[in-house]
């Protein structure tokens, strides 16, 4: 299983912070936020990662992290998204890199704090299709939300102005080799970009879609608010830990 961390994009809710620097190496803590999707993956023992960038400021990745020493890889791949044709024409970009394997993807500007060591394990299990991870928010309207009934996924709404549920579709996300068969068939939302709900969506549709909720605190950090928490969150508690009941 291969990993991809999206981190394009212009990161403009962040202005002027993002006038100087690519959002994903704005500060968490102690680290920049790159660094937290990376160790999410590893800590799941992902370790063949591509990093899909973009804006004026992508070499700064490549100073900043290298070919991964840091952090015991031997190498890290890059590739360059040009524009803001949203995370589905992100992810697109990753095909190559993937060679027909599974892959996790990863928000980059999402971070949590246990780890997907049991999801990632399920899915390697489940032989095929999707899984996504749920978290309950107090604010749904601002991500995708899932319907659930009963056990099973029923649909997932971008963005909805009623939230038929509290349950947050987290940035964290994985696919067979099939996703970029998929990514291909979309076509440009409202906004003008190619969505991950319609990419999700079309696994819940053939019934190959699976969900977990995840466990511990998550947050994005795409808006002042919500970096100004994950700093908080990540200073109080930590994040990324392993929990031995997982491994």
């Amino acid at each position: 299983m291969k990993g991809v961390i999206l981190a394009g994009g212009l990161g403009s809710r962040l202005s002027p912070l993002t006038k100087i620097t690519n959002k994903h190496l704005l500060p968490i803590y102690g680290k920049p936020m790159i660094f937290y999707p990376i160790e999410t993956l590893i800590r799941a023992g992902i370790t063949d990662i591509m990093i899909v960038t973009g804006g004026s400021h992508a070499g700064d990745f490549l100073r900043l992290l290298g070919n991964g020493r840091e952090f015991g890889l031997k190498h890290i791949n890059y590739t360059y998204q040009e524009g803001e044709g949203g995370i589905a024409d992100a992810l697109s970009l990753a095909e190559y890199f993937a060679e027909g394997d599974a892959i996790c993807v990863v928000l980059g500007d999402n971070i949590i704090e246990r780890n997907i060591v049991k999801a990632v394990k399920d899915f390697k299990t489940q032989g095929g299709g999707a899984k996504i991870l749920l978290k309950e928010v107090p604010d749904p309207e601002r991500f995708g939300v899932a319907e659930i009934a009963g056990e099973t996924l029923v649909n997932i709404v971008e963005k909805p102005a009623e939230p038929r549920s509290n349950l947050a579709v987290i940035g964290i996300y994985m696919y067979d080799g099939r996703v970029f068969d998929i990514v291909k068939t979309l076509k440009p939302s409202e906004r003008g970009e190619f969505e991950i709900t319609d990419v999700n969506n079309a696994y819940v549709q053939e019934g190959t879609m699976t969900w977990e909720m995840l466990q511990g605190w998550w947050t994005d950090a795409g808006t002042f608010e919500s970096l100004l928490r994950a700093n908080i969150l990540v200073s109080q508690t930590g994040a990324n830990n392993v929990d031995q009941e997982e491994l």
